[in-house]
């Protein structure tokens, strides 16, 4: 007999079994004893019989694939060094628990609740990342609801006791970063960030303002600055500020893309960092340090917060965890952009 040609009935004939004991084997469903369970896996080896991953899914009704949700579209992630790391360690985990990834990207700003329930509903993951967070995220008020395994990148706002999640001190990275401003001697510091609907922002935000509060420094709403995290956003608030009467003599910024950009709008129009504004980015990529001068930066780990993404969703399918919280420790990286 040709392995190539084996089917489930030529080993259950082997093993002295129905073709349906067969498939509980192949699916490893508890109900097969052991003794059982042996017999036939030896006969499959015997046969040559390597049942593929179309076969298995339909014994197990499970796909082996976990489904990623990114930001917008490819272009988009692409262009900050953020996601590709945090992809990476996505990639590396499924690796390691013997998944597979879908990766969705192409649908529109807004519209990540339909790519989600298409997943669930067309049986196409057993468990999906979120690899960001909103204020009142419909995602995760949807997964939740229908109690399907997935995790979550960020801190959720909602339903904390049932979101596997991983983050960094975000409160305390951006807090730490304005003390070392003020410790420059800098008193008047602008918040500049992405999207403001994002759970990362309003954490950040409130270290900055905590900062603030603590050191008798008034808390000005007009020098608060949101956008996008890309270049145009940075080159944007770069006229913005330069454009001011009474501009800002310190910066934290959320995303070294943007601070790349803003340093070099900034400087088009004379202002000089850090000797005229002191500067704070995050996310410690090759940007920071190749940013003229080099910036002090915020080192998050994107590759371990999606390898622990993917560790997380793993453990809410397999063993029906829920609620766990991970933090993955930060570092500010200390360069040329805080000292006068």
């Amino acid at each position: 007999m040709k392995k190539g040609s084996v089917t489930i009935k030529d080993v259950a004939k082997k093993a002295g079994v129905s073709p349906s004991t067969v498939s509980r084997v192949i699916s490893q469903n508890p109900r097969i004893s052991k003794g059982t369970a042996d017999k036939v896996l030896q006969c499959m080896k015997e046969l040559g019989y390597y049942p593929n991953a179309v076969a298995r899914s339909l014994a197990s009704k499970k796909t082996g694939t976990v489904g990623v949700i990114m930001p917008t579209s490819s272009e988009d992630i692409f262009l900050n060094p953020f996601f590709p790391e945090v992809l990476r360690g996505i990639v590396k985990g499924a690796s390691q628990s013997g998944y597979d990834l879908l990766l969705s990207t192409n649908f529109e700003k807004d519209e990540e609740l339909k790519v989600v329930e298409n997943f669930i509903r067309s049986s196409k993951v057993d468990g999906i990342i979120l690899t960001y967070s909103k204020v009142n995220d419909q995602c995760i008020e949807f997964l939740c609801s229908e109690d399907f395994p997935f995790s979550l990148i960020g801190t959720p706002d909602i339903h904390k006791e049932k979101v596997n999640h991983v983050d960094n001190d975000n409160f305390q990275a951006a807090y730490q970063g304005i003390m070392d401003l003020i410790a420059e001697g800098r008193k008047r510091i602008a918040f500049l960030a992405g999207d403001k609907n994002l759970t990362v922002t309003q954490m950040r935000l409130a270290g900055y303002k905590e900062a603030l509060r603590e050191n008798g420094l008034s808390f000005d709403e007009n020098l608060l600055y949101f956008g996008n995290f890309d270049e145009a956003t940075g080159n944007l608030y770069g006229k913005v500020i330069a454009e001011l009467e009474e501009r800002p003599d310190g910066i934290i910024v959320t995303d070294d893309v943007i601070a790349f950009a803003l340093v070099k709008s900034l400087q088009e129009f004379g202002i000089k960092i850090p000797e005229d504004i002191g500067l704070v980015s995050f996310n410690n990529s090759i940007l920071a340090a190749l940013a003229n001068p080099p910036l002090n930066s915020v080192e998050v780990n994107p590759f371990k917060l999606g390898e622990e993404a993917m560790n997380l969703v793993v453990q809410a399918m397999t063993k029906g965890v829920r609620g766990k919280r991970t933090v993955i420790p930060y570092e500010i990286i200390y360069r040329n952009s805080t000292g006068t």
